[in-house]
């Protein structure tokens, strides 16, 4: 009686073991820092800024690759697209590393279950999922990408996929007519079951498209804006002095039939364009505040990290550039927030960061073991402390033809080196700017700033050589860009050329 007594004692004197954190991922395609609580004061988003206030804010945050695969394949494998070697939309990240653990495969192997809906890897233009990352088959919506007949009256063939109609839609209709509100319902019944059995562990990643184009959404999102009180373009000419390959002109953009082909895009559509990306935003804002009220709801929220994830930026006229697709400040910085259970709440961090980082952060967050050969380094740290950093600079790419801009950000500044993938030979350009002095990125200053270009070059030969695109055995690669420049583009008026760099001409 007397052991069983010291034995009771003992265990109701020993501290509970903390049950494991859920992980609530949103991820959000095309979604740059156009948002109220990144310091936009035309957006629309209490629900995006309610999480902010939850906590903490990630305003120097940047994507391994403007474009929606490759920058999911570092999201979820935690390896850059030049590591991987998968710089396109069409070739599954497990040719080129059939045995990498996922982030979901690895929460997976630590009791977890991990669910996923909408659009988390990029699944689509020859591209499929993942099987192995999920605990159960990811559940995909079946919605209509329009509903208003004058939408699709006329099409445009795309380059990948069906036809295309209007690049915008207004419809008096209700959220769950498109695809994001179905994913939102779906989200909610799945953060209902999870939570009957807390002992359980879930890994709940939620994928929403808008605003990727077209930019549809009910007409109650648009109603929330003035068109003439939008912002519209400071600047609208390619930065001087940048290679003529560095920019582009919406390939993706003019696959939609109501939108000029070549040639410039007029004020009245460029109002349009951009009133149509605050609305979508407004759209999948609300949808995310479905989910996030069902968490709370669901008692789980205390011991649940949330992570606001978007997969890359957007030009929306700047430069004259639309779309991503660029190495661009526009097209490569992007939201990141992350709710973490007793830790700080409402505040901002400049902490510099990248997608790949976010693996071994959760994994921290989370009290799992460090997992070994990820290319990103976690910032749980900056998470207890927002005023520390774990980077001094952050690394991105972009190809462009038979080229491979490798850009080193810190906070000052922003190096790009184009030259090929794996090979020896120099670098074809540099373009360097200043977002000190040139916040909007009139000018590269590479050929003025001859020490900066040498300190930046020094940063960017602390990391390996790239690889070239893989390509499948009995397979050819297609190029990542949407529409190649012609034959004999070449440099641009007054580029700044590499140290040694050889004159050539771009291939087709």
């Amino acid at each position: 009686m007397h052991l069983r007594l010291t034995a009771l004692f003992l265990l109701a004197a020993a501290p509970l073991q903390a049950a494991k954190p859920n992980i609530l991922m949103i991820c959000v395609d095309d979604l740059k820092p156009n948002i109220a609580c990144f310091g936009d004061t035309t957006a629309v988003t209490p629900n995006m800024d309610a999480l902010a206030k939850r906590g903490v804010l990630f305003e120097k945050a940047y994507c391994n690759q403007a474009v929606c695969s490759p920058s999911r394949n570092s999201l979820m494998t935690g390896l850059r697209p030049q590591n991987l070697g998968i710089y396109e939309l069409s070739t599954h990240f497990r040719k080129a590393a059939p045995d990498a653990v996922t982030m979901t495969q690895y929460f997976m192997k630590q009791g977890y279950k991990a669910e996923g809906m909408g659009k988390i890897l990029h699944v689509g233009h020859g591209n499929i999922d993942d099987a192995a990352s999920w605990s159960v088959p990811s559940w995909k919506p079946k919605a209509p990408t329009y509903i208003n007949p004058e939408s699709t009256a006329t099409t445009r063939d795309a380059k990948f996929g069906s036809d295309r109609g209007w690049a915008t839609e207004s419809a008096e209709t209700g959220d769950e007519t498109y695809a994001d509100g179905l994913v939102a319902l779906e989200a909610v019944k799945r953060i209902e079951t999870a939570a009957k059995t807390p002992e359980q562990p879930f890994f709940i990643a939620v994928g929403f498209i808008r605003p990727h184009l077209p930019f549809v959404a009910p007409k109650k999102y648009w109603d929330l804006y003035d068109p003439a009180k939008l912002p519209m373009p400071q600047v609208k000419e390619a930065p001087k002095g940048a290679p003529e390959y560095a920019p582009q002109y919406g390939g993706e953009l003019r696959q939609y039939s109501d939108m000029p082909r070549t040639g410039p895009i007029d004020d009245t559509m460029t109002r349009n364009l951009i009133h149509g990306y605050y609305a979508a935003t407004s759209y999948t804002d609300a949808q995310i505040g479905k989910v996030l009220k069902a968490l709370d709801a669901s008692g789980q929220a205390e011991n649940t990290i949330i992570l606001l994830w978007g997969d890359h930026g957007w030009h929306l006229g700047d430069h004259s550039m639309w779309c991503k697709h660029t190495n661009y400040e526009q097209a490569a910085r992007i939201p990141v927030i992350v709710s973490a259970p007793g830790k700080p709440a409402g505040v901002k961090t400049a902490s510099l960061i990248e997608t790949v980082d976010i693996y071994p952060t959760l994994c921290e967050l989370a009290g799992l073991p460090a997992p070994t050969g990820l290319d990103g380094k976690s910032f749980a740290s900056v998470i207890a402390d927002p005023s520390t950093k774990t980077r001094d600079s952050v690394i991105h790419v972009y190809p462009r033809n038979s080229l491979l801009g490798r850009a080193i950000r810190t906070d000052r500044y922003r190096l790009v080196e184009w030259k090929k993938a794996g090979g020896s030979e120099p670098a074809d350009a540099l373009e360097l700017y200043d977002y000190q002095d040139d916040p909007l990125e009139t000018q590269n200053l590479a050929s003025e700033r001859p020490e900066v270009v040498k300190d930046m070059l020094a940063i960017l030969a602390t990391h390996p050589e790239a690889k070239p695109q893989f390509k499948a055995p009995g397979g050819a690669a297609k190029d990542a860009q949407p529409g190649k420049k012609k034959k004999g583009q070449g440099q641009g008026k007054g580029q700044a050329k590499a140290p040694g760099a050889a004159k050539k001409k771009q291939a087709e």
